[in-house]
């Protein structure tokens, strides 16, 4: 029996999108090999395997891949209903880290909870709690964002998380957590003056945490001049830049960079796209960009074709934190904005980070599943109904024309 084209037509647009899928799983795969060659030589010198970083980054991977899947397969509408506590989490996770013995300290900082197998930055889970938050939030009544009590929530919460996150500190989460609060309040529709009344105060808040802190301001200074302490503050960047010099236009190869070897500090995190530079030249940071640029570019396709204000706003945001983080660490990278620890998307090494944003990847199939499912009978052509006509009241016009 044959199936009718609205049918069909529902079977078509209710595939994954596998495009995004397979640029996700290609950087995913690439972040694997770049974390073993950048950061096997520390991991041996350091924790006495030259696995150590790629171990925790296969289990990142496997587990985030587990979860895109399951979140493609998984109504997103579902997040709407649980935001409250997915912010609820996100926040408590936040404040365990200050907790002794669970909350573990690194670099004078306290951004990760410990776990048996993996550490996790609660961080990276608060970025995406609050994206589904502000996406029900505006999604909900679209008068709300346009006025200055309205928006007053959505600023409220991030408010929160930022505070919460400068505490550990980290100014570099903190920025971009900022950015993306602004971001979701353009997204959704807030006048431009509301967001400068926001904006101001935070640009002010930002100034004086530089000046507060000794190190913070001597980062700014390295920035401007990073061979005024070649040793101290502006080694890092010095050292990125060599590495990306040294890669030329195709790259010294696979495996063979020299950065690595202890000269660049977060050869295998913060500063892996520099190793990327040296290893495949301009040409290897230019795929790499490009891919980012192709997935960003899918995922507000799909917020564009959401069949709800909550699906468009929730890809929307997604692609928003996906595209501040890459920004700003290539930025970093390359000299072009003062030095700050922020990772590169499914690249840098870090378990959590890999597996929330392949979930965000999940969430975003999810939405394309849905919206193209719900809008399928637009694309239904119109079926053609055959009249049978009457031959004796055919006939019976002949004659009486007759």
């Amino acid at each position: 029996m044959k199936k009718n084209l609205g049918q069909v037509e529902l079977n078509r647009y209710n595939k994954s999108d596998v495009p995004l899928i397979l640029v996700t799983l290609a950087l995913v795969a690439f972040g694997v090999l770049m974390v073993y060659s950048a950061g096997s030589y520390s991991g041996e010198r350091i924790y006495g395997t030259k696995y150590y970083y790629v171990y925790k980054q296969l289990l990142g991977a496997g587990l985030g891949a587990a979860a895109m899947f399951l979140l493609s397969r998984t109504d997103y509408r579902i997040l709407k209903k649980l935001r409250f506590v997915i912010l609820a989490v996100s926040i408590v996770l936040l404040a365990i880290v200050f907790i002794p013995g669970v909350g573990i300290e690194n670099y004078g900082a306290r951004r990760w909870i410990n776990l048996p197998f993996f550490t996790i930055q609660a961080s990276e889970i608060a970025k995406f709690g609050f994206i589904v938050f502000a996406a029900a939030y505006i999604g909900t009544r679209e008068d709300r964002i346009t006025s200055f009590k309205g928006i007053l929530p959505v600023v409220g919460v991030g408010g929160v998380i930022c505070f919460l996150i400068i505490l550990e500190p980290n100014m570099s989460v903190t920025v971009c957590m900022a950015v993306l609060m602004i971001a979701m309040l353009f997204l959704g529709g807030a006048k431009i003056k509301h967001l400068l009344m926001i904006i101001i105060p935070l640009v002010i808040a930002a100034v004086v945490l530089i000046l507060v802190e000794p190190y913070r301001f001597k980062r700014l200074m390295a920035f401007i001049d990073p061979w005024e302490s070649p040793l101290e503050e502006g080694y890092q960047l010095i050292q990125s830049y060599y590495g990306l010099g040294a890669g030329g236009f195709f790259g010294v190869g696979l495996f063979n960079s020299r950065q690595k070897y202890l000269f660049l500090p977060f050869s295998e995190s913060d500063f892996i796209f520099s190793v990327i530079g040296e290893e495949f030249g301009l040409f290897g940071c230019l795929l790499v960009m490009a891919a980012y640029i192709f997935m960003i570019r899918r995922a507000l396709k799909i917020s564009l074709a959401a069949s709800d204000r909550f699906g468009s706003l929730l890809a929307s945001g997604i692609a928003a934190i996906i595209a501040i983080q890459v920004t700003v660490n290539i930025a970093v990278v390359t000299g072009s904005i003062p030095p700050t620890g922020l990772p590169l998307p499914f690249i840098s090494s870090g378990s959590s980070g890999l597996i929330v944003f392949m979930s965000g990847i999940g969430v975003l199939n999810s939405i394309k599943r849905r919206s193209h499912a719900s809008t399928a009978i637009m694309f239904e052509k119109p079926r053609k109904i055959k009249v049978k006509k009457n031959k004796s009241v055919k006939s019976k016009r002949r004659n009486t024309a007759a």
